[in-house]
């Protein structure tokens, strides 16, 4: 009796859930009127997107206050995208329900029963071209941006635009047939005013949340080689098919519940301190090279507080920097600043610089910086290629240390090499056996770093490169170094205990910091159901789409 009033409680919580989510869906409701959207490929391999969107808002609904527009992928910058409502411009940033950028419509919104046109400009999106399968094609595919169909309703006048590079005679251009697409298959072709073939595609009988997919291929010579992806295996494309996901996620939710829910505590506890975005996507060719040890550390995925250490290092390296006290971190910035130093080390200064209070945050914001611009960097290459890279220079920095004769050489060769082998997992255990025995030679920074020691020596080394007075210097490489009484052991541990130090004195709790970062670089992924007070809409469908000869590029979107 007991199991079966359990039974019929959960149903009721279930039915209950159900029917706020369903209520709440209904608050948000517009009819898209027409859509028309303008794809440009130019002769650089960029591509332009260009929307008008028609919408006409449900008496009964909420303004449309938001509007979100998917992108093909993240190969794009938000400064150069502009959007406007029915011609006064309104202001655009990076979307928390899609992947992809929210128009927001402020005093524009569209009220209850009432119309307005969105537009908006997309330029230099890269990474959208791929080689296809005819020999020297380029092709491409385009998804044109969606909604959830529970908050759309009615048909939309639906014109989706290709156009090619400029240059082309009429028999050189092949378009793809569209999918799903309610209207002729047989686009309208021509010539535009600057000399570009176009593929258009029109029909009145088409909806705002249906995924169709329209594309094109043409001769590589027509843009950059260096511009072309590489189509994704066919075990991608299976990977990203979205019917597969809803038939895993039933299988998984019926047969698996409860693994799932031990699983998802136990990867919300890892999620917390993963912050590069998990991404099941296109595998990119060749390493990406001139990263420095700092970016590297990113790739790899080293803990925040060694990154942010590294980055302290970095600085005091540079003469940027000079360390007041360790336990709590205080430094003292150089006035004026060296040149030459990389923008995530100038954040890391400025956020000392700044109120106590707000340090925390800054440092936070320095690591999305940072994250978002390795991300960029990376995109096209091979990331398994580009770590096993990283990891073989980090090996090859220790062994040019260990390998040294004399002590002296061996701290040259570490000061030269120190960035590289903090990207090793068991760097203090080899800092300690490499430094633990014997008296050693410090570099000339070190004084900076320990005040301790610098209080025992007469001044700090200056950026000249000078040893401290009192001290005698060699020149086996070019550059004095220090002769202190100072053991390896000590050493070796003031390096190690550093990070520990710091992350407690300047970062506080690693999980929690950590957590600030990822919420903005790898938030968990939100339910296509779910609702918020306030927005204007729903989110979209996942983007998911294949095609033979070519790779696919879509958009969603939502609200």
């Amino acid at each position: 009796m007991k199991k079966r009033l359990i039974s019929i409680a959960l149903l009721l919580v279930i039915l209950l859930s159900l029917s706020v989510s369903f209520v709440s869906a209904q608050t948000y409701l517009f009819e898209v009127d027409k859509t028309v959207a303008n794809v440009y490929v130019n002769w650089d391999g960029t591509v332009l997107i260009e929307y008008w969107f028609t919408f006409t808002n449900d008496p009964s609904a909420s303004p449309i206050d938001y509007v979100d527009v998917g992108m093909p992928n993240d190969s794009y910058s938000l400064s150069g995208i502009t959007a406007d409502v029915d011609g006064s411009p309104v202001s655009v940033g990076y979307s928390s329900y899609v992947d992809g950028i929210e128009v927001a419509l402020g005093s524009k919104a569209i009220r209850p029963g009432e119309s307005g046109i969105v537009h908006v400009r997309i330029p230099n999106i890269s990474n959208m071209l791929y080689v296809a399968d005819v020999d020297d094609y380029a092709s491409f595919n385009f998804m044109p941006n969606y909604f959830g169909s529970e908050y759309v309703k009615g048909n939309t006048d639906l014109t989706v635009t290709l156009y090619l590079p400029a240059g082309m005679e009429p028999d050189q251009p092949i378009y793809f047939k569209p999918n799903k697409w309610p209207g002729s298959e047989e686009p309208e072709a021509g010539y535009d005013d600057e000399g570009r073939v176009y593929y258009r595609w029109s029909s009145s009988e088409a909806n705002s949340h249906t995924q169709y997919i329209f594309g094109a291929s043409f001769p590589q010579e027509f843009v950059p080689e260096d511009a072309l992806q590489k189509p994704p295996s066919a075990l991608a494309s299976l990977l990203n098919n979205e019917n597969l996901i809803c038939i895993c996620f039933n299988i998984a939710f019926f047969g698996l519940f409860g693994f799932i829910i031990f699983a998802s505590i136990r990867g919300q506890k890892k999620r917390k301190l993963k912050y590069l975005p998990p991404k099941i996507a296109i595998e990119g060719h060749g390493i990406k090279r001139g990263l420095t040890a700092v970016e590297a550390a990113i790739l790899l995925e080293q803990p925040v507080d060694k990154v942010v250490t590294m980055i302290l290092f970095s600085t005091i390296k540079k003469g940027a920097a000079t360390v007041i006290t360790q336990d709590p971190l205080e430094i003292e910035v150089a006035d004026p600043l060296p040149e030459k130093l990389h923008t995530y080390e100038k954040e890391f200064l400025a956020a000392f610089e700044g109120e106590k209070n707000k340090r925390r945050k800054a440092l936070q914001d320095m690591m999305v910086n940072l994250i978002k611009s390795v991300t960029k960097k990376i995109k096209g290459f091979s990331r398994k290629e580009t770590v096993a890279y990283y990891k073989d220079i980090m090996e090859r920095a220790w062994k040019h240390v260990e390998a040294a004769e004399t002590p002296e050489v061996r701290m040259e060769k570490f000061d030269d090499y120190m960035g590289w082998t903090m990207l090793d997992k068991d760097f203090d255990e080899r800092t300690e056996r490499t430094f633990g025995s014997g008296p050693l030679y410090v570099p000339m920074w070190w004084g900076r770093y320990d005040p301790v020691f610098r209080s025992a020596t007469s001044r700090p080394a200056a950026s000249t490169g000078k040893a401290f007075s009192g001290g005698r210097t060699s020149t086996g490489t070019g550059r004095a170094v220090q002769v202190p009484n100072l053991p390896g052991s000590n050493f070796a541990a003031s390096v190690v205990n550093g990070t520990q130090a710091f992350a407690a004195g300047a970062i506080g709790n690693l999980t929690g910091f950590t957590s600030g970062i990822t919420n903005k670089t790898n938030p968990v992924p939100k339910s296509s159901s779910s609702y918020s007070s306030g927005s204007s809409g729903g989110r979209s469908c996942a983007c998911a789409c294949a095609c033979a000869g070519c790779a696919c590029a879509c958009a969603g979107g939502g609200r």
